[in-house]
């Protein structure tokens, strides 16, 4: 099958619904992909039940049609490939790419200086997370927005978890797994996810993986800094008023917000043929 030359996506965990600031990631992300005639694409991430909610997954999907953002092939959900990922895990360890560790996550820097590095699976009978073995020591790519974007492995990222403690696949392997099987081009996010970029870079060519074309777009944040999220009590778009809140997205991306559309139809239509990365603003918007 060719490789389609654009193909994008929106994945948002179902920790709750969508909030302004996933509005502006999710718009950003289809805008860039419908302005380059590519594929749109909705990923659901629900691979941590602890934080999940029963019913965030239909609210995403009735958020994301009331606003007019629709999608091109069938939803993928991550719980639905834990075997995949296993694969993967399996391959990274015959490799000798990972190691077990027991170092309590609390209690260990957020760059972990790989201090279970002498250990073996053979060797270790207590609870323990898989990392993945960082020898790469720059990680270096070219941002959509941001440009050149450089890491040093040793004081940046460190050795990362690509499964955790209480068996569940890590965020940073699920996800690079996924954007490989979708075939996915293009990926528009927030800024908040640069450092994870370079991580999932790493893993991408640890297993032989097309590397995307990375965007980052500035986060939402309140009046206190803070981005917006379920943890900072955020609140839930208001699908009754998508023109308004689709031209505070538009606003927030720097991009005209259309006040002259009649209707969402119209309005993602011309935000769609006007849409210029050049224009998306380099700091946070406070909402």
């Amino acid at each position: 099958m060719a490789r389609e030359s654009y193909v994008g996506r929106f994945a948002p965990s179902p920790t709750g619904p969508l909030h302004f600031g996933s509005l502006v990631t999710a718009l950003a992300s289809y805008l860039d992909a419908r302005h380059n005639q590519g594929v749109w694409l909705l990923r659901i991430e629900d691979l941590d039940p602890p934080r999940e909610s029963r019913r965030a997954s239909k609210e995403i999907i009735t958020q994301l049609h009331s606003f007019g953002l629709c999608w091109d092939q069938e939803v993928i959900y991550q719980s639905s490939r834990i075997d995949s990922y296993h694969d993967h895990l399996k391959y990274l360890s015959e490799k000798g790419a990972t190691y077990p560790c027991t170092c309590s996550r609390k209690k260990t820097p957020p760059i972990y200086p790989g201090l279970c590095r002498h250990n073996t699976f053979d060797s270790v009978f207590n609870p323990y997370s898989i990392r993945l073995h960082v020898d790469e020591l720059q990680i270096e790519f070219r941002d959509l927005f941001y440009g050149i974007k450089s890491y040093d492995s040793r004081t940046e990222i460190g050795d990362f978890i690509i499964r955790r403690k209480d068996g569940l696949i890590a965020y940073q392997l699920a996800v690079i797994a996924d954007d490989a099987f979708q075939g996915i081009t293009h990926i528009i996010r927030g800024s908040d996810l640069l450092d994870s970029t370079a991580k999932q870079i790493l893993l991408a060519k640890q297993l032989s993986l097309v590397i995307p074309s990375y965007g980052h777009i500035p986060v939402v944040v309140n009046n206190q800094g803070k981005k917006l999220s379920k943890q900072t009590h955020a609140s839930p778009i208001d699908n009754s008023s998508p023109l308004t809140m689709l031209r505070l997205a538009l606003k927030a991306l720097g991009q005209d917000p259309q006040i002259l559309a009649k209707n969402t139809k119209k309005l993602l239509t011309n935000a769609v043929n006007n849409w210029e990365r050049s224009l998306v603003p380099m700091k946070n918007y406070i909402y």
